[in-house]
């Protein structure tokens, strides 16, 4: 038995759950359409270059649930995963899941994506155990924070080896299925780093360390 560690965006889902989430806020009107769908592109090419102020970007998007009932943003959430989420799981995440699972691995999500918008994702995949930002709650209302330490690249490593010792695991013989670059801290931690649908930076880095390069997208979506 083994920790198997997975990215969520692009690596379990065929899509990025943030950046859907920001396009979801903007087509339901939510949020000002023309300026959020411009920042939210505008972030999510900063992800992808390796140079996203992660504080910043969090404040960006935390905002509108400080500006919207709770009630209000749980019903857009859960009409969210229905129609934009569910999609994007594919078989072959599924069966990999069922396989660490049917092997006894502990089994866990790590993401930089806010807990709002991923921790319905885990549930839905069957996780109990989720690593993200957590967005700080004040008399039952968002602060538009976060509380502690948000798990982005080197983040990730701190968040994950505060929960390893909380929950008393090894890292020893440890999987971690990533497709970002903004991943190599911890990928260069564990045991069996895995590159999935990766992008040209860690598909290089990969290469020259002898990481496997899997797909996990149906047929079709390649």
């Amino acid at each position: 038995m083994a920790l198997a560690i997975f990215d969520l965006d692009h690596t379990l889902l065929s899509g990025d759950s943030d950046h859907a989430w920001g396009q979801f806020l903007v087509d339901k009107k939510v949020v000002n359409p023309d300026y959020y769908q411009q920042q939210n592109d505008y972030f999510y090419e900063q992800y992808k270059a390796g140079s996203l102020d992660i504080f910043e970007y969090l404040d960006f998007v935390l905002k509108p649930l400080t500006e919207n009932p709770i009630n209000t943003m749980l019903a857009l959430r859960e009409e969210f995963i229905e129609d934009r989420i569910k999609p994007l799981i594919t078989q072959k995440s599924r069966d990999l899941i069922a396989q660490h699972r049917a092997a006894g691995d502990d089994l866990l999500i790590i993401t930089a994506t806010n807990a709002f918008i991923t921790r319905p994702i885990a549930t839905l995949l069957g996780f109990d155990e989720l690593i993200a930002p957590e967005p700080e709650l004040i008399n039952g209302q968002y602060s538009g924070r976060i509380s502690g330490i948000p798990s982005f690249h080197q983040g990730k490593v701190t968040r994950l080896n505060m929960w390893l010792e909380e929950k008393k695991i090894s890292l020893e013989g440890a999987y971690f299925y990533s497709d970002s670059h903004n991943d190599l801290p911890l990928l260069n931690i564990v045991d069996n780093p895995v590159a999935v649908d990766a992008d040209e930076v860690l598909t290089d880095t990969a290469k020259r360390n002898g990481w496997p390069i899997i797909s996990l997208l149906d047929d079709a979506r390649k």
